[in-house]
């Protein structure tokens, strides 16, 4: 009936938050103490209560009981299923306060907060460069180790970036999505695009 009513008559001493059971409360407890009882057997993790190590399971099983309605996706944690929602419902209830631009997850936005303080935590070891995102950061390393995962299904080339991998395909299938509002021309990258454009501006970006 707690759960009708709201009632919460369990409450933590440590930071006030509310429980309808005590046997939540000891569970939450375990937060504050560090104990962890629950241990995996397939590896060294611990856990502080059982749903945490059920979840941490599914890591080794490969178990993905939440599927999607609309597309083949599956997820190990009904919470990444309600995210992964947002794709097909077009939901963005994370939105900025600088420039509302709208996000379907808060981690989304709080890289995306970063452009606004220009804060790079993600720095590399290898140069003085650093990212806004760690997946910017990934993609950079790949700079220094020579990584070419992306590869051309059509010749031997292979790329750093998958950006790189899908304008290079372009060669192949003759596509030219990049057109120009002046004239009928149209192109398979944006540089071409750009250095295209100079022809109607009259700009002369490059100096001796």
């Amino acid at each position: 009936m707690r759960i009708h009513t709201g009632e919460k008559p369990f409450s933590c001493k440590e930071c006030d938050t509310g429980f309808g059971c005590r046997s939540n409360l000891n569970a939450h407890m375990r937060i504050h103490t560090g104990e962890k009882p629950f241990s995996c057997k397939k590896c060294r993790k611990s856990f502080h209560n059982g749903f945490g190590l059920r979840l941490h399971m599914r890591t080794h099983t490969g178990e993905k009981p939440f599927s999607c309605k609309e597309c083949d996706s599956s997820f190990s944690r009904r919470f990444n299923l309600k995210r992964h929602m947002r794709i097909h419902t077009g939901e963005k209830p994370f939105s900025c306060k600088e420039c509302d631009t709208g996000f379907g997850c808060r981690s989304n936005l709080n890289a995306h907060m970063r452009i606004h303080t220009g804060e790079k935590p993600f720095s590399c070891k290898k140069c003085s460069k650093s990212f806004n995102q760690i997946s910017h950061l990934k993609t950079h390393m790949r700079i220094h180790t020579g990584e070419k995962p992306f590869s051309c299904i059509k010749c031997s080339k292979t790329f750093n970036q998958k950006s790189s991998l899908k304008s290079h395909m372009r060669t192949h299938t003759g596509e030219k999505p990049f057109s120009c509002i002046k004239c009928s021309k149209s192109f398979n990258q944006t540089s071409s695009l750009k250095s295209h454009m100079i022809t109607h501006t009259g700009d002369e970006p490059f100096s001796c």
